[in-house]
């Protein structure tokens, strides 16, 4: 990946694809800074990038740019899809351990500490939903999608799409993805594990979206999900000849981390 900033800084930077969020969007900027402030003395920026919204995100990010010199807003001019939403911001980040989400709300950033005191240990930490809180038919859609990328590709990683990864800026430095819809997240980790990349899995709590509507299980996301996979195994079997992801994920969950946190503190 070419980086606008080719050299990093020590430091953390939070991601935000945003997509008509305007209800959404505020909250997601000032809780951010707050909890960053608390999490870290380390310099951190929070990258938001609007992918062409139809509503008010634009011009309340504009806004939320002149309160926080911490944000950096960038704008599709046009819909562009997730994958190349989050990719963008990963693009314009300036710091060596890189993380991103959604602008939805559903996940409490303060979830975070628990990756940030894993990091130096590992490449990658990535999130896994526990009791997702999404409708049924997302629900459905995940489970065959998360099998397929198992079966297909040999990815045990528990919730692929889980918005909720934070990673050395080095893991991507060293990819190229192609991918730019919801297939993007599953290239990101073939890719990054066949690389030999040292990943851990940490449940994290997640909530109901409160406000907006998600596009996830819109039936052109769908098949603009698949129709990337197809290119993908092309490409990944066909064209390069590479073999199945082989390499097991670590497994942390949140309970576990608590206790963890718990016996640290007692001694």
């Amino acid at each position: 990946m070419d980086f606008v900033y080719k050299k990093s800084q020590p430091g953390i930077s939070i991601v935000f694809p945003a997509y008509n969020e305007e209800a959404n969007i505020t909250a997601a900027v000032t809780q951010s800074h707050a909890i960053l402030s608390e999490l870290t003395t380390k310099p951190f920026e929070i990258v938001v990038v609007n992918d062409g919204s139809k509503d008010q995100t634009g011009s309340l990010l504009a806004g939320l740019c002149a309160q926080y010199p911490e944000l950096c807003a960038v704008n599709h001019p046009k819909n562009l899809g997730y994958g190349q939403a989050v990719l963008t911001g990963i693009r314009h980040t300036r710091y060596d351990q890189i993380f991103f989400t959604d602008a939805d709300l559903q996940f409490d950033l303060r979830e975070l500490r628990n990756f940030l005191s894993e990091i130096n240990n590992y490449d990658l930490v990535v999130g896994y939903r526990i009791d997702r809180k999404d409708p049924w038919h997302r629900l459905v859609f995940a489970y065959l999608w998360n099998k397929t990328q198992r079966l297909l590709f040999g990815l045990k990683v528990r919730d692929v799409d889980c918005a909720f990864k934070l990673f050395h800026r080095k893991v991507m430095s060293n990819l190229q993805i192609y991918s730019l819809g919801a297939m993007m997240s599953s290239e990101f980790l073939i890719k990054a594990i066949s690389n030999g990349n040292r990943l851990l899995e940490i449940g994290v709590q997640h909530y109901p979206r409160l406000s907006g509507k998600p596009t996830g299980g819109n039936y052109k996301v769908i098949a603009r999900a698949f129709k990337e996979l197809a290119k993908f195994f092309w490409r990944w079997y066909v064209v390069t000849y590479r073999p199945p992801v082989s390499w097991p994920s670590c497994h942390l969950n949140s309970a576990r981390l608590q206790s963890l946190e718990n016996v640290h503190r007692e001694i």
